[in-house]
Order: C-alpha cells, then sequence, then structure tokens
C-alpha cells in the first residue's frame, strides 16, 4: 500500500524554480507581468508567486483576453501516478484572489486536432495573510473535493462532457490567476496579486 500522502512539489530551495516556467497574457500582447521567487524565513524557505494584472494591451493589438498570468511546471520525466490517491492539497498563504490550481494528464481523448495534454481545473481560494493547508475547490471557500471533481478544460473554458481523468497519468501541473471571475467574495480586478507556496502533495483520505 502507498503512502497516504507524496509530495509532488516542496518550495525550499531556489533549484525547485528550475521545474517551473511563468506565462502571462504579454506572451500575446498583453501588458501583465509575474515572477517566481524563493523567500527565505526564520523557520525555513517557500516560494512567492507574485505579479501585477493589467487589462490593458500593446497599443495596436487585439487580443481574445488580457489580465491572467501563471506558473507551469515542466513536464515531468515521464508520468506520477496518482492512482492512489484521491485530492490534491496545497499549503498556501493567499491575498483573497482566486486562484485557478490545473493538472495536466496525457492526452488520452484524442479529439480532432487536440494535441495538447488534458487539462483539469478547479479554483482555490485562500483569504489573505494567513497560511491555510487547502484542497482545491471548484465551488466553494476552502471546499474538500476529491480529484475526480476537477472539471475538464479546453484552453480554459470547461468542456461539457462527461470525461474522467485519468489520475495515473500526470504529466504536469499549473497555478494561475485572472482579474476576472473567481468567487464573489474573492479580490477581483487588475493590480498585483502575492501567493506564497511552501508544497504540493497528493493525499488519500479514504
Amino acid at each position: 500500500m502507498p503512502p497516504s500522502e507524496k509530495y509532488i512539489f516542496n518550495f525550499n530551495s531556489k533549484e525547485e524554480l528550475k521545474r517551473w516556467h511563468l506565462y502571462s497574457d504579454s506572451e500575446y500582447g498583453g501588458l501583465s507581468s509575474a515572477s517566481l521567487e524563493i523567500k527565505d524565513a526564520g523557520n525555513g524557505s517557500n516560494g512567492v508567486f507574485s505579479g501585477n494584472l493589467s487589462l490593458d494591451v500593446t497599443e495596436g493589438l487585439k487580443i481574445n483576453r488580457s489580465g491572467f498570468c501563471g506558473m507551469r511546471s515542466k513536464k515531468f520525466d515521464g508520468f506520477i501516478d496518482l492512482d492512489s490517491y484521491d485530492t490534491l492539497a496545497m499549503k498556501l498563504k493567499g491575498d483573497g484572489r482566486c486562484y485557478i490550481s490545473t493538472i495536466y494528464t496525457e492526452n488520452w481523448v484524442n479529439s480532432p486536432g487536440q494535441q495538447e495534454d488534458n487539462s483539469w481545473q478547479a479554483f482555490v481560494f485562500v483569504p489573505k495573510d494567513n497560511w491555510y493547508i487547502t484542497k482545491a475547490s471548484s465551488m466553494l471557500l476552502l471546499l474538500f473535493i476529491p480529484l475526480d471533481r476537477y472539471l475538464p478544460t479546453w484552453r480554459g473554458n470547461v468542456i461539457d462532457a462527461k470525461m474522467e481523468m485519468n489520475p495515473s497519468r500526470v504529466v504536469g501541473m499549473s497555478l494561475s490567476v485572472n482579474a476576472e471571475g473567481g468567487f464573489r467574495s474573492a479580490k477581483t480586478g487588475p493590480g498585483d496579486f502575492k501567493v506564497e507556496i511552501d508544497w504540493i502533495k497528493a493525499l488519500r483520505t479514504q
């Protein structure tokens, strides 16, 4: 029997940052920006994903949407098998914004023209300033839901189809933030964002 929990990412060193890359609307003409750093605290280190969300775009360019930034893990060397686990948990210190947790799995749907990995998303919201251990939620504040409640998406939009995640073929993960959308009580709109990340791990709760 596998252990009841499995660390996937532990943001305790600068070496960990090499496993991630940043993206934002700036790749398409937007003006948002992001950074990922390691913060040394008295009781250890943690990651800091921060930046600025802008709804503006470079003059003369038209893009479908702006105001987003994200950090995505580089593809794993092979796959991570989470078939023995039912929940993804993260230890975070938020800023009152709503973030999006994404799990990427090997594309086994084989939709016409779709060569990208399958993506599954859930909202993650933590109140400002305090550390919280949260299990990703797609509906309510700190609502604990299992991996099979992550919603299938295609380029950020929920797919209206009956699909099941293949947790044995996880190829990557990401955490992103949008200027718009999320929970009603969450902070929205352009401006600075900041979330601190201690670790991400899989849990078996049943």
